[in-house]
């Protein structure tokens, strides 16, 4: 992190030699004595430390965000483009550090985090060019002497709220359409990740963003959740994070109408039907299972494998998973960092021993990893775990593959389907007739197909269900950011 020396320094009274880093506020980099330690998950140990605002500081983002606006919105779309394609070009010249930064502050392995970074990159580019066609469109008129109009302008200043795993791509989903759509955008991102907020406000200071039309504030969840709710200057909060909390947020929006786009949990299903390609399967299956630690809210968490090849998976994949390297995500060809904290280690060792005590069994891992002082636990297959297990009916946020049979397409669907989330789901099958069934029967926002990894800048990602409101990317994650006003003409 040697080229943060504008906004790093040694951290001044109370002993700590921790370095700290400054918030980014209408465009000055801001210190406070209130700070949180960010901690190294591989090693349990704090290496920094990032200021935080109180409620009065709060509130003063919130109104120069709102000054902002009106100068931002009359920016062309061509313009605002152009600002988000500097800003990827920072963000691009600074890979290598920031990917470093990602793997620091959220453990996962280095090379995914270079994909992060390429990935905001992407999606950077990708609205700076979606806004050129953010289009309206003239309706004819059924009335003689009028003409209808309908056009597209920015919904307002945005509150936007980032999880922990992907730290950084999942603040650009949000930041990138909201500014090119035309609104300013305090970002709040997840006190135990703030690191990556911090280099994307870099890159927005190094691309010559205006002051105040990108923010970043840390501090009491709470505090923040409620100044976004309450102020009537913010018109849009865009979360992504546990169905609990957008369920509090749907609340809190109540009072003000407030729109809200929600990406929350899941628990997707992984088919494997007999006609798959098996080794490709059991490579999707790792990829859709393993990538991040687990960490994902579209991981494949419940794999259904038909029980006419149901052995000959598990032949494969075991091995598969126990050829996976665990360690420090800034070590040699690493597949597999630790979870993020402690909290998440127990979770995960209680899921594995409640399907252990249901009559499931482990088939490779189930511990923590020894020697390490950091929160790994080694990736876990379980076998014939019932669906009353917590680890086939609650969100598992770690390395640990429960798989189970079934015998037909429809026992497939409806158990897949048997979830009050619908994020993402994923099948192995080579028929195409099938494909068309689950595509249309199963409940998900997104269905990968021999697909492990299906996200991409292009399509829309979201939920339905208790997976949230909404969708980003593509599009749609445009629109998001867009008022559709109706335009009615008379006299001409």
């Amino acid at each position: 992190m040697s080229e943060r020396t504008a906004n790093q320094k040694s951290a001044a009274g109370g002993g700590s030699s921790l370095p700290a880093y400054k918030l980014y506020l209408n465009g000055q980099w801001v210190e406070t004595e209130r700070r949180v330690r960010v901690v190294n998950p591989a090693t349990a140990e704090p290496f920094a430390q990032v200021s935080t605002v109180d409620a009065a500081q709060m509130a003063d983002a919130i109104r120069h965000a709102a000054a902002a606006f009106p100068a931002w919105r009359a920016r062309t779309a061509k313009d605002r483009g152009a600002m988000l394609h500097a800003v990827a070009d920072a963000l691009k010249a600074r890979r290598e550090e920031i990917a470093y930064t990602v793997t620091q502050e959220n453990g996962k392995p280095i090379a995914q985090s270079r994909g992060e970074v390429d990935m905001s990159e992407d999606h950077l580019r990708w609205f700076a060019e979606e806004v050129r066609h953010a289009y309206g469109r003239t309706i004819p008129n059924q009335a003689a002497g009028k003409r209808h109009l309908v056009v597209k302008t920015p919904i307002g200043p945005v509150g936007a709220i980032a999880p922990w795993n992907f730290p950084l791509v999942l603040s650009v989903r949000k930041v990138a359409p909201a500014m090119a759509a035309g609104c300013p955008v305090i970002l709040k991102p997840a006190s135990q990740t703030p690191l990556c907020a911090v280099a994307l406000a870099e890159c927005m200071e190094a691309a010559g963003v205006p002051a105040g039309v990108f923010q970043v504030v840390m501090g009491d969840p709470a505090m923040i959740a409620d100044g976004f709710l309450n102020s009537p200057e913010i018109r849009k909060i865009s979360f992504t994070g546990s169905t609990r909390v957008g369920q509090l947020l749907i609340r809190g929006a109540a009072a003000e109408v407030k729109p809200l786009s929600l990406e929350l949990g899941g628990h997707a299903p992984l088919l494997i039907f007999d006609d798959c390609d098996l080794d490709r399967a059991v490579q999707e299956t790792i990829i859709a299972k393993f990538r991040n630690t687990g960490q994902s809210c579209i991981a494949a968490n419940r794999v259904f494998v038909q029980k006419t090849i149901y052995r000959q998976f598990l032949d494969k994949f075991v091995p598969a998973v126990e050829a996976l390297k665990t360690g420090s995500g800034l070590g040699d060809g690493i597949d597999v960092g630790p979870l993020i904290n402690q909290q998440a280690l127990d979770g995960a060792l209680a899921q594995i021993a409640n399907a252990v005590e249901l009559g499931g069994k482990i088939l490779t891992g189930g511990k923590r990893l020894a020697g390490s002082p950091g929160f790994f636990l080694e990736p876990t297959v379980l076998e014939g775990a019932p669906d009353t297990a917590l680890c086939m009916t609650e969100e598992t946020f770690a390395p640990i593959a429960p798989v189970v049979s079934f015998e037909t397409e429809a026992e497939a669907i409806r158990r897949a389907n048997n979830s009050p989330y619908g994020l993402s789901a994923y099948a192995m099958t080579r028929d195409l007739g099938r494909m068309f069934r689950l595509a249309e029967q199963i409940e998900a926002g997104t269905i990968g197909i021999n697909d492990g990894a299906p996200s991409t800048s292009l399509a829309p990602f979201g939920g339905v269900k208790q997976s949230g409101w909404g969708r980003e990317l593509g599009t749609e994650g445009l629109e998001a950011f867009l008022e559709t006003k109706h335009i009615s003409i008379g006299g001409v």
